[in-house]
């Protein structure tokens, strides 16, 4: 199967795919013109919280389904989906620690569990490219670059931690472009958090990733950082809850939400 092929797959095939076992990477460029998103399942006692800690950090967490308890289905962003199944992979965490990785959490499901879809930034990745804006990752076929930074989350419960961004490297001109682009999906990060000079994010080696894969960074091109959704695992890193389940780093839940839907303006 081309890359081209799987950009040209429905939302349904792409979830179909991930529940027959037949994808189990990355999704970033596949499904086309369909919002990607972030998961975060949580039992219910620790829901509210979570919740609470969406709204008051937006920017990495920006909310665009949340399932009744022991649903599996995202009504509003995937009707008939099954969220223990239709993603390529999925990370268990224990007081937080990863104790597995997985393609199938249906022998973990709990009936109090309640998920959260959180808007990916892949899904403004095809803005861009229609704009003419590289996107250095999908160029090499791999993940995108996450970086845990120094600035810290607003703490909400249980819930704290830092800001995770995703990173593309850009010319001058382009990130303007970007930043104009991406600006207009507030409901899958929006506009970048911080251009060029990644120390003053905490970041001390741009080639070396906390997640994802690493990109090179040519002499006239600057680091443009992003809010990303795999905040919640550093947060489930330094606040330990009992259990969380979230998406593998890069392996997105496909919803059924145009892209251009999202925009505003």
């Amino acid at each position: 199967m081309t890359a081209e092929s799987r950009a040209n797959w429905s939302a349904q095939d792409t979830r179909l795919a991930c529940r027959r076992g037949e994808l189990a990477g990355q999704t970033s460029g596949l499904a086309a013109g369909y919002a990607q998103a972030n998961l975060v399942v949580l039992p219910r006692d620790l829901a509210a919280d979570f919740l609470l800690f969406c709204q008051r950090n937006p920017k990495p967490c920006p909310l665009l389904d949340v399932t009744e308890p022991g649903s599996f289905t995202p009504t509003r962003a995937a009707p008939g989906a099954d969220l223990r199944t239709d993603l390529p992979g999925y990370r268990v965490w224990r007081d937080g620690k990863l104790v597995e990785e997985r393609t199938d959490i249906r022998s973990l499901w709990q009936a109090d569990f309640v998920s959260f879809i959180i808007g990916c930034s892949f899904t403004f990745e095809a803005a861009l490219l229609r704009a003419g804006v590289p996107v250095r990752h999908i160029e090499l076929g791999v993940n995108v670059p996450m970086f845990r930074t120094n600035r810290p989350c607003e703490p909400a419960g249980i819930f704290h931690g830092p800001l995770v961004v995703s990173m593309r490297p850009l010319k001058p001109a382009d990130a303007v472009r970007a930043v104009q682009i991406t600006s207009r999906y507030p409901s899958v990060h929006g506009a970048p958090v911080h251009i060029g000079l990644p120390e003053q994010l905490g970041i001390a080696d741009i080639g070396r990733p906390d997640f994802g894969d690493a990109v090179p960074v040519a002499p006239d091109e600057l680091p443009v950082f992003w809010a990303c959704g795999v905040t919640p695992q550093a947060v489930a890193m330094a606040a330990r809850p009992p259990l969380m389940i979230t998406h593998s780093p890069g392996c997105m839940f496909v919803t059924n939400l145009r892209d251009e839907h999202l925009a505003v303006g």
